[in-house]
């Protein structure tokens, strides 16, 4: 059984940062390409970062600069480390875990940036 599960969502005020992680089953994500959405609600989800197996990474251009997405293979976990938050960044941040063979989802995590 495939398992994606995020940690590290909270309230922070705008200009703060939040760090989240997502661990997934091992006999997935070295051969992964991971990856975190979001969705706020009433919009369509959007990607906000990916990265490849071999680290190569993507950006939304909203995020660019103040977010950083890694990977540990040897823990089998992404992180997403978000700075200079704001408000508009508010929403449920998804982790996802892509290859040829599946597509699998997180439960998700809430961030909501205050003003």
């Amino acid at each position: 059984q495939v398992q994606l599960v995020e940690s590290g969502g909270g309230l922070v005020q705008a200009g703060g940062s939040l760090r989240l992680s997502c661990a997934a089953s091992a006999h997935i994500f070295s051969l992964s390409v991971m990856g975190w959405y979001r969705q706020a609600p009433g919009q369509q989800r959007e990607l906000v970062a990916s990265i490849t197996s071999s680290t190569v990474t993507n950006y939304a251009d909203s995020v660019k600069g103040r977010f950083t997405i890694s990977r540990d293979n040897a823990k089998n976990t992404m992180y997403l480390q978000m700075n200079s938050l704001k408000p508009e960044d508010t929403a449920v941040y998804l982790c996802n875990a892509e290859s040829t063979w599946w597509h699998y989802w997180g439960q998700g995590t809430q961030v909501t940036v205050s003003s």
